[in-house]
């Protein structure tokens, strides 16, 4: 049987952590810096983990995670 491919964007999007939940970085941080407050940015630096329920939907496109 062949290998199954992993999907290029959820690979550069998502980490899989030891535990086997999903690391994200939050959204809206790539331009138009400017009008954000200093909050929204300094909050946006870290990365989050995603719910336990997008978890499985994720792993089926990181086969080898």
């Amino acid at each position: 049987m062949p290998k199954m491919k992993t999907k290029s964007s959820v690979k550069k999007r998502f980490k899989l952590t030891g535990s086997g939940r999903v690391k994200a970085g939050v959204a809206k941080k790539r331009h138009n810096l400017g009008c954000k407050s200093q909050k929204m940015k300094r909050s946006s630096r870290r990365t989050f983990v995603l719910d336990k329920s997008d978890t499985p939907a994720l792993k089926r496109f990181m086969p080898y995670g």
